[in-house]
């Protein structure tokens, strides 16, 4: 399969304020070093990697928020210029207008492309019923659990039909029980919207549980360290497939990845500290 989303030796600094190096110009914080991703269309993706490692700029770069130092990003074979209607973003935050009702929220985006404003209430209704919120469209968003509002959210950038729907630990802020009953929620969405997925995460658990592949990143500079494949057969309703055996192999292959990068993160900041 042609893959729809290609980083190519990407590489992403900052320049450090105040900071210099004598004789070589300014100090630089390198975030994301030659970095190499291949993400077929349709595909969900988990990136896990440890604290500061870059996982939130390289969703940035894809989004067109930020542009790379070196390197491209391809989107469908053309290069990443800037944000766009092909990708979409979902936060932790969930970045909600206070004086909008549920129904308003999703609206927004549309408005903003220029969608008519009664394809706009249909459009709207349509994706709240996806994510299981029908009957809340008039609510406001002081009136929604946090689940809620991260499934308006979810259906705000699904609304205006992107092709790569982009996700920043967006259950991260949710108790365990509703993280779950969403990552169920956002995998069925996944499968009836074929939408491709970058999902960044710090849990291991819902990496395995949600990606079809899982990229694991080094310590800072952040680079892809293993692309690990995720096969945990087919999916029945009422299945625990968190307490299954093949789940416990994947998580403990991703956690001894990640434990080696942190552990080498420490040694090198004591190192430095020692300076």
């Amino acid at each position: 399969m042609t893959a729809h989303i290609s980083f190519r030796q990407v590489t992403k600094t900052f320049p450090i304020r105040g900071g210099a190096v004598s004789g070589r110009g300014p100090a630089v914080f390198t975030a994301l070093d030659s970095v190499e991703l291949e993400v077929p269309a349709g595909e969900f993706v988990a990136v896990v990697g440890p604290s500061g490692c870059g996982k939130s700029t390289l969703l940035d770069l894809l989004g067109g928020l930020t542009a790379p130092t070196s390197g491209e990003i391809l989107l469908g074979g053309r290069p990443v210029t800037g944000p766009g209607p092909d990708r979409s973003i979902v936060f932790q935050q969930y970045a909600l207008l206070p004086w909008r009702t549920a129904q308003g929220n999703v609206e927004f985006g549309l408005e903003a492309i220029g969608v008519p404003r009664r394809q706009r209430a249909a459009r709207a209704r349509e994706y709240l019923d996806l994510v299981g919120l029908t009957g809340f469209e008039d609510r406001h968003p002081h009136e929604l659990s946090g689940g809620m509002k991260q499934r308006v959210a979810i259906a705000r950038s699904l609304a205006y039909d992107p092709d790569v729907l982009l996700m920043d630990e967006p259950f991260a802020a949710l108790d365990a029980q509703t993280r779950e009953s969403l990552q169920d929620e956002l995998l069925r969405i996944w499968r009836s919207t074929g939408k491709t997925v970058v999902f960044i995460t710090h849990g291991i658990e819902e990496a395995v549980y949600l990606g079809g592949r899982v990229a694991v990143l080094t310590s800072r500079p952040g680079r892809v360290k293993e692309i690990v494949a995720i096969d945990l057969g087919e999916r029945s309703e009422g299945q625990d497939l968190r307490s299954s055996p093949e789940f416990a192999r994947y998580r403990h292959e991703i956690w001894s990845l990640l434990h080696d990068e942190v552990s080498r993160a420490q040694l090198l900041e004591r190192e430095v500290s020692q300076v």
